[in-house]
């Protein structure tokens, strides 16, 4: 018999698909029909730091600056006050939504400062979370912001919110760090309970004929699945939080190549929007039959498998790799465009 069963966030999970924040889960008939397809734990919609604040009427003021003479600018926020419910109707649903399924549900709080972060993380582990996101969504496009200053930011953020709940707490992150293995290692350091790798900035496109910035989600493919696997391998054994891999899970494979990357947890949400919810099924049964074909007993024994810390060839994930990268594909050759010169 195949044991897929693994631990995220201290809690025990019946395996390591886990279904990604989504708006596919503000509905609790999809949140069941999740759980009936096998998957093993659901975070919940963000709710977002801008809904807090707009409770306390900061935002609110904020967005009335300048609306007279820039009309368009209110195209750019979605109405704080009904998306998700609001910071009220988000809390009834998540205790909704724990009371609908036995599997873990995971809150999860979208912003980048501190602002009402505590009080609602608290209030979230009141309405029955079993763990806290944290979904540090932010761009550094301020110039005068330095990275060693943007990071105790975060720093602060997990290690606040951290000390005021009694429930886990994972943070989620964007790719975009310096160094971030030190990083990872100073979260790890504050206490945090889980990373999650990485957040997918949405970024907007430009319509040239109407002159204006257009929000446009695009879901993820497999291919971003080998940055999180890369980084995955790295952290894997250095840091005492779990490791989640969220981006281009789509198959049974990707989940396998997770494990052996060293995540405790593959998170989707693409595919099930793509494929339906039922697809968890049919992922999960592709990973028993491989597993079983391939004499494997555990997810727990085939776990960090190829980390850098066990790989065969630990170069494959530093710089002495990347010139036989480089040079691995085939379809351009110099010496052919010699020939063509000499010719």
């Amino acid at each position: 018999m195949i044991d897929l069963k693994t631990t995220y966030l201290g809690l025990p999970l019946n395996n390591p698909l886990v279904a990604s924040s989504s708006p596919l889960w503000e509905n609790l008939g999809n949140l069941r029909e999740f759980e009936d397809a096998g998957g093993a734990a659901v975070i919940l919609p963000s709710l977002f730091e801008e809904q807090i604040e707009l409770e306390s009427l900061h935002l609110d003021r904020a967005l009335s600056m300048g609306v007279d003479s820039y009309a368009e600018s209110l195209s750019f926020f979605p109405d704080m006050q009904t998306y998700n419910q609001g910071p009220d109707g988000y809390l009834e649903h998540l205790h909704r939504a724990s009371a609908a399924v036995e599997i873990p549900v995971i809150a999860s709080l979208n912003g980048s400062s501190e602002g009402g972060w505590i009080r609602y993380a608290g209030l979230m582990q009141e309405a029955g979370a079993d763990a806290i996101e944290l979904n540090i969504y932010d761009i550094a496009a301020d110039s005068r912001l330095n990275a060693a200053d943007l990071e105790t930011r975060y720093a602060a953020i997990v290690t606040a919110v951290k000390q005021s709940v009694r429930v886990p707490v994972a943070v989620k992150l964007g790719p975009y760090f310096t160094a971030f293995a030190n990083f990872a290692e100073r979260l790890d350091a504050a206490g945090v309970d889980g990373i999650v790798i990485f957040n997918r900035f949405y970024q907007p496109d430009l319509d040239i004929e109407e002159l204006s910035i257009a929000p446009n989600l695009v879901l993820s493919g497999p291919e971003e699945l080998r940055l999180r696997l890369h980084w995955a391998a790295i952290l894997y054994g250095r840091i005492k939080a779990d490791i989640a891999i969220t981006g281009g899970v789509h198959t049974a494979e990707d989940v396998l190549k997770s494990m052996m990357a060293g995540a405790s947890v593959a998170m989707t949400t693409s595919a099930l929007l793509k494929f339906g919810i039922g697809h968890a099924s049919t992922v999960l049964s592709d990973l028993s039959r491989w597993m079983e074909e391939h004499e494997y007993e555990s997810v727990r024994q085939m776990r960090g498998s190829l980390s850098l810390r066990s790989a065969p060839d630990a170069n494959a994930y530093e710089r002495a790799n990347y010139m036989k990268v480089l040079s691995s594909y085939p379809a351009i050759r110099s010496d052919s465009r010699f020939e063509k010169q000499e010719r």
